[in-house]
């Protein structure tokens, strides 16, 4: 099939009863349909951080990355949605991608100032009062993560995840995409944005530590106008580990990442393995006509 090489470009996501996989130009959906079939949407993109030197520099490309993630995340739980109830397929328009992103980041203030109150009412000071804030916030992390998995729906979701990962790790050990041989792979990737989660984590401790102290108000200001520069160095971390990934310590960091993906995926079936596949080769092809994957 394919060399680990080809899938470095690939990223995925779990939609509601399918997938996506988006390569530098191309986007893919695979859905499946009530009647048991796998509907394919296609399309080319061009990254604002592609189009524009200014754009693609680092650190500013990582909070343009986060934001067209975002809407295209958004998008495809949207057509996705459309497909599974069968309803008729609506564009995505820029009012609801600005409904998103507020709610994005609404949700995102949340886990960034809930932690910051609940700290404060310990009463601690310092590098110290840094690290318990991160591990709060990874608690609350990991318990909305629990308490989503319980969801019928949203566990299916979950499987989705791990079928996506099944597939790019079949992809990237050069095995013929097929049911039986992607099924033996494991559902965790080292890749995967989970990993992004705490790599946040970390970035922010980091930072936090090296800003000067204040009032409560002053405090709690940092951790919501940074968020954008805590995204953006962390997909720099992100992609740095991604290029480094045989190194031991690089394996080492991205630990973690992998345990979370233990609550953010799950072992899926055959029939969501057989849609993983369906997405990642109709990338494949639609990479290789456009030269990407050379």
């Amino acid at each position: 099939m394919g060399s680990g090489e080809e899938s470095l470009a690939f990223g995925g996501q779990a939609l509601i009863e399918g997938i996506m996989i988006r390569s530098r130009s191309h986007l893919v959906m695979c859905v499946r349909q009530p009647n048991g079939g796998i509907l394919t949407q296609s399309e080319a993109i061009n990254p604002d951080s592609r189009r524009s030197r200014v754009l693609g520099l680092p650190f500013i490309r990582g909070v343009v990355a986060l934001f067209e993630t975002t809407y295209l995340g958004a998008k495809g739980i949207s057509f996705s949605a459309n497909v599974a109830l069968e309803e008729e397929e609506e564009d995505f328009t820029w009012k609801e991608w600005a409904i998103v992103i507020t709610l994005t980041l609404a949700i995102s203030s949340i886990f960034f100032v809930v932690p910051f109150v609940l700290t404060n009412l310990l009463h601690l000071t310092g590098a110290l009062f840094n690290i318990v804030e991160a591990l709060i916030r990874l608690a609350l992390f990991l318990a909305y993560m629990a308490g989503v998995s319980l969801w019928g729906e949203f566990r299916r979701v979950l499987q989705y995840h791990g079928a996506e990962h099944k597939a790019i790790n079949a992809l990237e050990a050069g095995e013929e995409l097929t049911v039986e041989n992607v099924r033996e792979y494991p559902r965790l990737h080292r890749r995967c944005g989970t990993s992004f989660i705490f790599i946040v984590i970390l970035v922010s401790i980091a930072l936090f530590s090296l800003l000067p102290g204040g009032s409560y108000l002053t405090r709690l200001g940092y951790r919501v106008a940074l968020m954008p520069l805590i995204g953006s160095v962390s997909y720099e971390v992100l992609r740095f580990s991604a290029r480094h990934a045989d190194s031991p310590i690089i394996r080492l960091l991205t630990t973690p990442g992998l345990l979370f993906q233990r609550l953010t995926t799950r072992e899926p079936d055959d029939e969501m393995i057989e849609v993983a596949i369906k997405a990642v080769e109709e990338t494949l092809r639609l990479s290789s006509y456009s030269g990407e994957a050379q």
